[in-house]
């Protein structure tokens, strides 16, 4: 009977240790998420904003609102901080993780209160409330996307006119709220320098509109609500014009480039590009032909194409060290790694990822383009290199391990960098092909691309099978345009008579 007390009591402190062991395992995956760092962002922006709105709007004097406004502010303050919360851990998550943006986000919208806050103490504050809602969607439209900015900006809204003391004044939120959604909605993408005055302008307009509306259903018509609309949509203009002039800071505090900003990158007289052209020549071709596959492949699924080539065109260019240890550059000569063995062959060929890296680095590339310079082998497996190890293992060696011959990675972490990856991969199987049709180009596309999703490639990156099949046909249709067909140019008649002549000879 102690026996068996004794090994019930084993077993039950053997449970008790796992269970003890797997809650400390769930605590630390929380630790290093970096959700605790975050709640710290959010606290903080919470007690300043709560701080800021406290405080009494009269121009004449800096006092604090009665205790009862105080208290129902900090309520509201935490409710709409929560709802920001969950918003961002719905739709960007990485800002969860990533401490940098999260900060940037709320320091954005600390110094937005902050200015609010500054032009309540004028006659025209609410003006100052407009101005600070619209380029809150605009930096942030910018700065992410049409939806997360768009919700975000909404969030600001209500901060906003607590901060002008308009807590209850639903034809202000009205107001803002219109210009955000024409903001968000008419702002995809920046290509052109006059892109920022145009969505300003729309956004004037919708201001406008939504300003005079509401103020004329309480008051009816006057010549003050008509000035009063036609200042608002004025400072709405003035927003736009400002923001296009500190463009490059809101690319450095968020680290993005625009794509005003990539097109800059993608002209072939940047000094990178053009040291690419001359030293590696084969390796420069490929690029813009990636570029080009992959920018079609990304448009077939809604994702930035014009990154996708930009990605590209600078994705090997760690290669400019040693360019003719790479097959497109070698053009006829002799091949190099002929006089190496395997394992040294493979740290040349892994080793143009460091060396990219590096050069980006030197060259000052956006954060948003070294990305494919790192992702767009993943940790992919040398497979040449492997099996020449293999080869020339004997039975007193131990066969090499796989992990010994893979990249280093990362794996993508976006879909464009997915998409590079994959065309990339595939336009070097397409090219050793012997004979190239459309059937066997889309057969390797197909097998690439399930290669590379069962090696677990894309499990960082939100693609989906149905994106993926999109981009497998696209891939196919642009290779199997690059490798057309072409008819035989007829020869000469005199040539064709020669030729006749000498073999009845």
């Amino acid at each position: 009977m102690g026996i068996l007390r004794k090994k019930i009591s084993q077993r039950r402190k053997q449970v008790r240790e796992n269970i003890a062991t797997e809650r400390f395992g769930r605590f630390s995956d929380i630790i290093n998420s970096g959700v605790p760092v975050s709640i710290l962002i959010l606290v903080v922006f919470a007690l300043l904003s709560s701080i800021l709105l406290s405080l009494s709007t009269d121009p004449d004097s800096i006092t604090w609102r009665p205790w009862s406004e105080i208290l129902a502010i900090c309520v509201l303050v935490i409710l709409i901080s929560g709802g920001i919360a969950i918003y961002v851990h719905h739709y960007n998550n990485r800002i969860i993780k990533k401490h940098v943006r999260a900060i940037a986000l709320a320091g954005l919208f600390t110094t937005l209160l902050i200015l609010a806050k500054i032009g309540s103490f004028f006659s025209n504050s609410i003006y100052f409330t407009i101005a600070t809602v619209i380029t809150c969607a605009i930096i942030l439209t910018i700065a992410y996307d049409q939806r997360f900015a768009l919700g975000m900006s909404l969030f600001y809204a209500p901060l906003a006119c607590f901060s002008n003391g308009e807590g209850a004044d639903f034809g202000l939120f009205l107001t803002m709220a219109s210009g955000v959604i024409v903001c968000c909605f008419s702002l995809r993408e920046i290509r052109t320098r006059i892109k920022l005055l145009e969505v300003g302008a729309l956004a004037a307009a919708a201001v406008f509109v939504t300003f005079f509306a509401t103020n004329l259903i309480g008051t009816g018509y006057s010549n003050a609500i008509l000035i009063a609309a036609t200042k608002a949509s004025a400072v709405v203009i003035l927003v736009g014009i400002i923001i296009q002039a500190l463009l490059p800071v809101i690319e450095k505090v968020f680290r993005i480039a625009t794509s005003m900003t990539l097109l800059d990158y993608s002209d072939a007289n940047q000094p990178l590009l053009k040291k690419l052209a001359m030293e590696a020549p084969g390796t420069f071709s490929h690029s813009l032909l990636i570029g080009s596959i992959a920018e079609s492949a990304a448009e077939s699924i809604g994702a930035n194409g014009l990154l996708c080539r930009v990605g590209a065109y600078y994705h090997d260019i760690g290669k400019i060290g040693k360019p003719r240890y790479f097959v497109e550059n070698q053009m006829g000569s002799a091949n190099r790694h002929e006089q190496l063995s395997p394992a040294m062959s493979q740290l040349i060929i892994v080793g143009h990822i460091k060396d990219g890296i590096e050069m980006a680095r030197e060259y000052r590339l956006p954060a948003v383009i070294r990305q494919f310079i790192e992702t767009h082998h993943g940790t992919t497996l040398v497979e040449y290199f492997y099996a020449e190890a293999q080869k020339k293992a004997d039975g007193k060696t131990a066969p090499p391990s796989e992990a010994e011959f893979r990249y280093a990675g990362p794996k993508p972490q976006s879909r464009e960098a997915a998409i590079v990856m994959l065309s990339d991969a595939v336009e070097g199987a397409v090219r050793a092909l012997p004979e190239v049709t459309p059937t066997k180009i889309e057969t390797v596309v197909h097998n690439m691309a399930m290669k590379r999703l069962q090696d677990g490639q894309f499990d960082e990156c939100e693609l989906t099978l149905r994106q993926l099949s999109r981009i497998e046909a696209s891939i196919a249709k642009s290779l199997a345009a690059h490798h057309h067909g072409r008819i035989a140019y007829p020869k000469p008649v005199e040539k064709q008579q020669q030729e006749v002549q000498g073999n009845a000879q």
